[in-house]
């Protein structure tokens, strides 16, 4: 039997819902239902695995494992009186392994356009303040790889191969966007180097380019309007990445401005006509007006050649979603955004949903709301696949949970929102993705099924360990720890 080496006991929901950040935003804290369904999940596991005759570690690492775990959620939510989403599976699936994997298992192409990585060797660090030890409070940062003598070594547990095997081996991501944080061009925790080097290692393995490479700009920052054309023609950008919330004064600005559309401008002369902006999610109360997708709409219809994808959504997180209301916060504002300004769904703007869906996967009646307002008003073709990932762990929860989530029929009806079938779902998992980065999903599959790693992949999974585990903050203590690094970084 094969010795496991990450949480022998089985105390580990493989579904993690749990307080988890992206350094975004502070932890919010659990509800009662949600913590309710974490202590139904781990009973029934318990249950379940001894009727199955399977530890509890091995029977959460299964299919049906998944399955106990979600059905436990809708119990734990259905009491609360949330009903307008649910995990939809049969109560069979939570004893029955094919039957659960019938749902939370598939084999979509799936293209994860936000991921993000740690470089524990970055020049960042001499930048960071020694008590503020970033990311030391993490679940992995109190690996095997921690020794006395270097401070920071524990970043080494949160780099590019961990990334590869959560993204690559304990999930079912085919292809992923390594996408940039907020920061100064001397201080990026993962530089165009780094993130370039982190590719080699996925080209490495028969390089099927599983992995592809945002370019960081700020136009409000001196010197990164003129560094485009080297990210563009040296480093084989695939689309660019902003933050409307950062500035080197703390304040942000919009994609309307001046520097916003002579951003615009350059990015189409260079012929990189994708640019990836975040919004909801504020990074502050200093630029708080900045993270609303106000701009969004008016940038969209003046420049019809360009993809905008909106990273979040618009989404704040711990702020409840209703139908659509016009409200000045939240998803709403895209919504707004777009139709003020006559851009048709399925155009040129898409809608992510990095850490938006990780964190509905707690509120369902709110992730209802979320997912159906933006296939309105984006359209069925695009809203993109995204989770954020390595900040939550491994990606291949959120991957489950939106497998089996559905909209409840009600909602359906007096809302005109579309019904989450499997064709749409891959739509959303990938195939939506490759137009405004114009690859080929079928080609990415072909070449990807017998490279290298889809090989490893293979064998990895014949005795598999994933860690069931997250890398963000969880608590206020480790939030602020994680912003007092990145003030260090600007200081």
């Amino acid at each position: 039997m094969q010795k496991t080496f990450e949480d022998p006991d089985g105390l580990r929901l493989p579904i993690k819902i749990d307080t988890t950040s992206n350094g975004e935003f502070l932890p919010v804290p659990l509800s009662k239902a949600n913590r309710q369904g974490n202590r139904l999940a781990l009973e029934a596991a318990t249950v379940n695995a001894r009727r199955t005759g399977r530890s509890r570690r091995r029977f959460l690492m299964g299919s049906a494992g998944a399955a106990t775990t979600l059905l436990a959620m809708n119990r734990a939510n259905a009491a609360a009186g949330k009903t307008g989403g649910w995990f939809d599976l049969p109560e069979e699936a939570a004893l029955d392994e094919p039957l659960a994997a019938a749902t939370v298992a598939g084999d979509e192409f799936i293209f994860d356009v936000q991921g993000h990585y740690v470089d524990p060797n970055g020049a960042w660090l001499k930048q960071v303040p020694e008590f503020a030890r970033p990311f030391a409070g993490m679940p992995k940062a109190n690996c095997d790889l921690n020794y006395e003598g270097d401070p920071t070594s524990y970043l080494d547990c949160l780099g590019p191969k961990e990334f590869v095997k959560d993204v690559f081996l304990d999930s079912d991501t085919d292809l992923m966007v390594l996408s940039m944080v907020p920061s100064e061009p001397d201080a990026e925790p993962v530089t165009i180097e780094a993130a370039d080097a982190t590719r080699q290692i996925v080209d490495d393995l028969e390089g099927s380019k599983r992995l592809l490479l945002h370019g960081r700009v700020n136009p409000n920052q001196p010197g990164d309007l003129e560094r485009m054309e080297a990210l563009a023609t040296d480093w084989n950008i695939s689309a660019w990445k902003t933050y409307t919330q950062f500035g080197p004064d703390g304040r942000g600005y919009f994609l309307s401005d001046d520097e916003g559309l002579a951003f615009i401008e350059k990015a189409r002369n260079l012929g990189v006509k994708v640019i990836c902006i975040h919004k909801g999610l504020p990074l502050g109360r200093n630029s708080y007006e900045h993270s609303k997708c106000t701009d969004i709409g008016v940038v969209a219809k003046q420049y019809p050649d360009v993809s905008f994808i909106v990273y979040h959504s618009g989404y704040v997180a711990g702020r409840q979603e209703t139908a659509y209301a016009g409200a000045d916060d939240g998803v709403d504002t895209l919504v707004t955004s777009l139709r003020e300004n006559g851009v048709a769904p399925n155009s040129n703007v898409y809608a992510e949903l990095g850490s938006t869906w990780r964190f509905l996967m707690r509120e369902v009646e709110d992730a209802a709301h979320v997912l159906g307002k933006l296939l309105i008003a984006c359209g069925e073709n695009n809203v993109l696949w995204g989770t954020d990932s390595i900040w939550y762990g491994s990606p291949q929860d959120q991957i489950q949970a939106f497998r089996a989530f559905q909209i409840a029929p009600e909602l359906i009806e007096a809302q005109g929102y579309p019904e989450l079938t499997p064709d749409l779902k891959a739509k959303i998992f990938g195939l939506n993705a490759t137009v405004p980065y114009g690859i080929s999903a079928e080609e990415v599959r072909r070449h990807s099924g017998t490279d290298a790693l889809a090989r490893t992949r293979t064998d990895y999974r014949q005795a598999p360990d994933p860690h069931f585990n997250t890398y963000g903050p969880k608590t206020r203590r480790q939030f602020f720890s994680l912003l007092a690094a990145n003030r260090g970084q600007r200081n």
